[in-house]
């Protein structure tokens, strides 16, 4: 295939970027599309408080004058700093099956870190860890997720053959509810208790959540507890405004679990919602015209059987020490009670042991994985093959 490049460089193109995915994936029954209006934020620089610290650029690949694929170049200073890197990330990357068309496309990332002085590239990636991240390399013929990427199987073999490695690989599970919380998460709940003097807070209202600033407290945690993992950057204070302003609203508050200590210094929490997934298939990522109505379906009048749990922080202060017992302990007899059968655990690095010891008293499985592709600038692997 005789491919182009052509960079991003007005509305309408990015448009066409954001739809490419839409198009390639329409009739795939376990793609789930993003919302178009969020990536029109993610994608602007007044929107996006991310690029405080980075830059990017995004890309079409174009053959015959039909777009065949799409690619977005980023570098993230503040997690370069942190880890010590010099690294172009590549995100939201998308193509046919034509080896020619995904070589394109990653040389045009490889050539942008390298004149701005990088010298690895490594993907996918977004411009923070709150975008999603990693290419599906396991459970092909399993329902993605709102917060993860859903990718046809032919894409790691383009990868492999383009001479990418494994960074790093996050699992996802699939937790299915019990019947009766584990007698192993009470005990070590009531122990936690006593020897830690905490206890679980249960949010009554949204007015109670920008009264006392718990968004914010709650993604400061977030701050805390993820620092340690793969290319993490802290957010900052426009990040998480935006973050609260967009998610808070919609959350079912039973199914958010805040621990504190004596003095009420927020210790851990856990965020799950209902699965979101089938509405947003129907509403073929658009609110508009109609998008709005399945979205409203699914969290307010009638709930799919799966919950995403979303978020599960522990300052680090507190981290092994049995505290997510807590949060099961609270969380489980409200999923019984609203129905859900089974949890999505979300992507969760296979190295953070921690993190995959504590279902370890559930009935779960491991239904899928994915990868960050890695390689240096200074080879081009691109031509490699």
């Amino acid at each position: 295939m005789n491919v182009s490049i052509k960079k991003v460089s007005n509305r309408k193109e990015l448009k066409q970027f954001i739809r490419f995915n839409y198009e390639l994936y329409k009739d795939n029954p376990y793609s789930v599309p993003d919302l178009y209006e969020d990536m029109l934020n993610t994608f602007s620089e007044k929107k996006n408080p991310a690029f405080e610290f980075c830059e990017a650029d995004y890309f079409l690949a174009l053959s015959e004058g039909r777009i065949v694929g799409r690619v977005a170049a980023i570098i993230n200073h503040r997690a370069n700093e942190k880890w010590n890197k010099k690294a172009v990330r590549f995100g939201w990357i998308d193509f046919v099956d034509d080896l020619s068309v995904s070589s394109a496309l990653l040389q045009a990332v490889s050539d942008w870190g390298r004149e701005r002085g990088m010298d690895t590239i490594e993907g996918p990636l977004g411009f923070t860890d709150m975008d999603a991240e990693g290419m599906l390399i396991e459970g092909f013929e399993e329902l993605s997720t709102i917060a993860t990427i859903y990718n046809y199987p032919y894409y790691p073999e383009h990868m492999e053959k383009l001479g990418y490695e494994k960074a790093v690989d996050w699992v996802e599970r699939k937790i299915f509810t019990p019947e009766s919380t584990p007698e192993k998460h009470l005990r070590i709940a009531r122990i936690i208790e006593e020897k830690y003097n905490l206890h679980v807070r249960k949010i009554k209202s949204r007015r109670e959540v920008y009264r006392e600033n718990l968004g914010h407290k709650i993604f400061a945690l977030i701050n805390q507890a993820y620092a340690g993992l793969f290319g993490y950057s802290e957010m900052t204070e426009r990040q998480i405004d935006s973050y609260v302003k967009t998610y808070i609203p919609l959350l079912d508050l039973r199914m958010v679990s805040l621990v504190e200590d004596s003095q009420g210094n927020l210790v851990a929490v856990g965020i799950s919602m209902g699965s979101l997934s089938t509405a947003m298939q129907k509403a073929h990522g658009r609110l508009f015209p109609f998008g709005w109505w399945h979205l409203l379906k699914a969290l307010k009048i009638k709930h799919a059987p799966m919950l995403d749990l979303l978020l599960v922080g522990v300052r680090p202060d507190y981290q092994d020490k049995g505290i997510n017992a807590l949060l099961f302990t609270d969380l489980i007899p409200i999923y019984q009670q609203m129905g859900f059968k089974y949890g999505e655990s979300n992507p969760e690095l296979e190295i953070n042991h921690a993190v995959q010891n504590q279902w370890k008293y559930f009935d779960h499985k491991i239904h899928k994985r994915r990868r960050c592709y890695t390689a240096p600038l200074n080879q081009n692997p691109s031509n490699n093959r």
